[in-house]
């Protein structure tokens, strides 16, 4: 079998690009780089394929960036949106394939805090990087429906991986320059998932279709996240403050703006649990996750 991958050059593609080379036959790339097969800004145009594929895995989309502007909050849809629609034209042109993998986002659900969130979960998430990948997951539904294309939508949360993006990547920068206090002993729980588990969940979903958050069994604390990067670095885990001291600091970064390390929103997602039921996928495509915990490496 055949497999169009798009978005392969960001930090999920670079680590899971090589284990899916091993499972297909063939592995074409799309995206903004040089060395993609198909160098398309999927945003703005509809890429000019050469052939039809047995399966495409879509994970081109926008992420990891709070917007500050109306242009900014459009960049989530003319990616996210515009850019699935555009693909799906091209697919259209050389034959739809027999299956199609969306990478979408557990920040559907727009849920800040809760724990063993289910697929079952209202899909209340507003924000431009929530919304837009809603409206992607609805155009895929349909379109895929039409096109007789097997569809897996699959929502991973807080991905782990060499040179991470977004919060965990945060996370090491602050510890490793000494900048980083743990809070409240670290007791919070977040879902993470291993990046490369996307790439061993293709095959799987390629046959089966269907909507799975995938996040790892052990739902770590952010103490146990917290000593992994420290042992990693060679650097003792970071201080503890307890959580009335943090709150203070943060009430004061509220009245600093965005420089301040710390305000009372970034102390919610800190203190508080967010994990999601993967028992959906397991039992239905009978995967087993690899352990954050014990596979996790920083670089």
């Amino acid at each position: 079998m055949n497999l169009l991958f798009t978005g392969a050059s960001g930090f999920l593609g670079k680590n899971t690009l090589p284990i899916l080379k091993q499972q297909f036959e063939t592995v074409h790339t799309l995206g903004l780089t040089e060395n993609d097969r198909f160098c398309v800004n999927l945003s703005r145009e509809i890429p000019q394929l050469s052939q039809p594929y047995d399966v495409v895995l879509h994970a081109a989309g926008k992420a990891h960036v709070v917007p500050r502007t109306e242009a900014e909050k459009k960049e989530f849809y003319d990616i996210n949106l515009t850019g699935t629609m555009n693909l799906c034209r091209a697919l259209e042109k050389v034959g739809a394939p027999k299956a199609l993998i969306f990478v979408s986002t557990v920040a559907v659900y727009g849920c800040d805090e809760g724990e063993n969130i289910s697929e079952e979960h209202p899909l209340d998430g507003d924000t431009p990087y929530a919304d837009s990948k809603k409206k992607a997951e609805r155009f895929l539904t349909q379109w895929c429906e039409e096109h007789h294309v097997v569809l897996s939508i699959v929502r991973p949360c807080l991905l782990a991986g060499p040179n991470p993006p977004g919060n965990l990547g945060s996370m090491i920068r602050g510890i490793s320059t000494g900048h980083y206090l743990s809070i409240n002993k670290g007791q919070a729980r977040k879902s993470v998932l291993m990046v490369q588990d996307i790439a061993r969940l293709v095959p799987l979903l390629a046959e089966k279709g269907g909507i799975y958050n995938v996040c790892d069994d052990e739902q770590p604390t952010f103490r146990q996240l917290e000593e992994t990067i420290s042992h990693q670095l060679g650097k003792r885990p970071p201080f503890n403050i307890p959580y009335p001291l943090a709150k203070c600091l943060a009430l004061v970064g509220d009245c600093l703006g965005r420089k301040a390390p710390i305000n009372s929103y970034k102390l919610r997602k800190i203190t508080r649990s967010l994990t999601f039921s993967n028992e959906k996928a397991k039992r239905e495509l009978g995967w087993k996750p690899l352990n954050v915990v014990e596979n996790f490496r920083i670089n």
